[in-house]
């Protein structure tokens, strides 16, 4: 009986070793060979960029992780099945220096890298995403835009390891946009403005900032036509239109913001003096104004009419344009309704 316990106990000890060895051995072969986690071809980087990346954070896998790479795969650069996808080397280059180094301290860089303190050149780094991105339409006014010639980087603004891209997000992108546009942002605070803060517009629904053939990086040729896609009453035709109209919405108004209502830059009736000689009553505080009453020139209207209120527009409603026809050829009808 001890013979065929003993013949037992060597059977599992001999069972365990077999066992032992194949595990090894498969951790040996995984190690030569490590497979691709993501995309095709990944296990260039894969092999040591792995969850291991972001240390302290308690997950049930690699991706729910939220890892700096691995986070890749719940985007759209991280479609498998998409044969446009890119993949690590695409944009990071072979960088055979960086995987191949077998020193003691820290490896060389990739042959491209992406983060803050990276010395890859701006140029570089955006030729990455234009081997792609350039045939799209919307991109291909880069060359020359405020943006390139300035040397801003497509990652500047972009995440492309994440999930969530914050300038794709109408309520985040205003941030990434204030980073460098702090003037906007302290426009954006005051009381009369465009609902950018609640998230009900974005940056990008006035400005394209890939480039376009417009001022100021507008979506449309124009200021005025850009405006126009949303307040399109204002676009007439009219019989008579109001000229600083026609030319430019910012001549009178500041769409990031005013403490005038209807994101005017003055209140009335000095915005309207500024290209309008004051008539009416004697209000000698007004630029342009006669220092002298003149009794022959003079309406003897009401001054309240003229500076409180609505001011200009409590008669001069039309300021965008009217099809009032001419009262005396060829006086318009001062865009009255």
């Amino acid at each position: 009986m001890k013979n065929i316990s003993g013949f037992k106990q060597f059977l599992k000890v001999t069972l365990r070793c077999a066992i032992m060895s194949t595990v090894l051995a498969g951790g040996v072969a995984m190690a030569a060979e490590p497979q691709d986690l993501l995309l095709k071809g990944d296990a260039k980087c894969t092999g040591c960029h792995d969850e291991a990346d972001d240390t302290g954070v308690a997950s049930k896998t690699m991706l729910e992780a939220r890892p700096s790479v691995l986070a890749i795969g719940k985007t759209r650069h991280g479609v498998k099945a998409d044969s446009r996808s890119p993949t690590c080397t695409d944009c990071h280059g072979d960088s055979n220096n960086h995987k191949d180094y077998k020193g003691g301290d820290k490896p060389p860089k990739a042959d491209r890298t992406f983060g803050k303190k990276t010395t890859t050149p701006v140029q570089v780094r955006n030729d990455s995403c234009l081997s792609c991105h350039q045939k799209d339409a919307k991109r291909s006014h880069w060359e020359g835009s405020a943006h390139q010639t300035k040397d801003v980087a497509c990652t500047s603004c972009h995440q492309v390891h994440t999930a969530h891209d914050k300038v794709r997000d109408k309520k985040t992108q205003p941030e990434v946009c204030y980073t460098c546009h702090k003037e906007q942002r302290a426009q954006m605070s005051k009381p009369s403005r465009h609902p950018v803060p609640e998230g009900k517009m974005g940056c990008s629904d006035c400005h394209s900032s890939h480039g376009s053939v417009g001022p100021k990086l507008m979506k449309r040729d124009s200021v005025v036509e850009t405006c126009y896609t949303c307040h399109m009453e204002k676009r007439g035709p009219f019989v008579h239109n109001h000229e600083p109209v026609s030319e430019d919405c910012g001549n009178c108004h500041n769409p990031h913001g005013t403490v005038v209502e209807n994101l005017l830059k003055v209140r009335a009736p000095f915005l309207c003096h500024q290209c309008h000689t004051p008539h009416g009553g004697f209000i000698p505080q007004l630029l342009g104004a006669q220092a002298v009453p003149n009794t022959a020139t003079q309406s003897g209207k009401s001054t309240t009419n003229l500076t409180q209120g609505r001011s200009c527009m409590n008669c001069h409603t039309q300021v965008h344009g009217t099809n009032n026809p001419a009262a005396t050829n060829p006086t318009p009808q001062f865009n009255f309704r």
